[in-house]
């Protein structure tokens, strides 16, 4: 069977990005209305903290051969779901790992339904996580979620979730799924936000703009994200462009 190219192979493997970062990249999902459903590759990322504690954002499935790597990185501290849409597979590194702590943006719970029946931490403001000072958190909420963002100070990395999606062409293999990427604005090299999401946070416009200056002042060297090709260098001018819209 031929593989997947929207993927990004190795999976369920860690690769370093930065000193004490690591993404892992997962299967294909497939999200969306009820049809057509369009296939997203998914990521995860793995930050480590003093002492080799890590900050595990938006787990993806956890296998064997992953949790056996990770032993060599550090013991799983927090497991994060920062929006109310990657939650799915929190359940299985929680059982996996049952001293780390869960926390999870707003919406999750009411999203997840019973597949989250265990205690988890709100995610909801700015401090008092146990990862401040080397993690920053920031919650930008819109009238459909709030999404956490977080930036990683020692390695200047910035990491999102779906705030900004970036296709490559080269890897969707019909012709719907080219044009449905760019006339969603999420197509490399012009990734952004989603038309479909911005229309979300058009009552918090003045909000979504702050944090997105925030997101600047920064300065980020690389960015993060969850569905397609990520920044590995000009993290800064990347996230300026991606947001031209909404600061001009």
């Amino acid at each position: 069977m031929a593989r997947n190219t929207m993927d990004y192979p190795p999976l369920n493997t860690p690769k370093p990005i930065a000193t004490d970062a690591w993404i892992v990249d997962g299967p294909i999902i497939r999200f969306g209305m009820p049809w057509p459903k369009m296939p997203f590759p998914t990521r995860m990322t793995l930050l480590r903290l003093h002492g080799g504690d890590l900050f595990v954002h938006s787990p993806t499935p956890l296998t064997a051969p992953l949790r056996d790597r990770i032993a060599t990185l550090g013991t799983p501290r927090w497991i994060v779901g920062p929006n109310r849409i990657h939650y799915w597979w929190i359940p299985e590194w929680k059982a996996a790992f049952p001293d780390a702590g869960v926390w999870l943006a707003p919406r999750i719970h009411e999203q997840a339904g019973a597949r989250i029946d265990f205690a988890a931490h709100r995610l909801d403001a700015e401090t008092g996580y146990p990862w401040d000072g080397a993690i920053s958190t920031l919650p930008v909420a819109g009238s459909f979620m709030t999404e956490v963002e977080f930036f990683h100070h020692p390695s200047r990395t910035l990491v999102l979730t779906d705030f900004i999606e970036n296709f490559e062409p080269g890897k969707l293999g019909s012709g719907w799924m080219r044009w449905l990427t760019r006339l969603g604005g999420v197509q490399d090299p012009n990734g952004a936000m989603p038309r479909d999401m911005r229309r979300t946070f058009a009552r918090q416009r003045p909000q979504l703009r702050a944090a997105v200056e925030r997101m600047l002042a920064w300065e980020p060297e690389r960015i993060v994200l969850a569905h397609g090709r990520w920044y590995e260098r000009d993290g800064t001018a990347e996230l300026r462009r991606a947001f031209g819209w909404l600061l001009e």
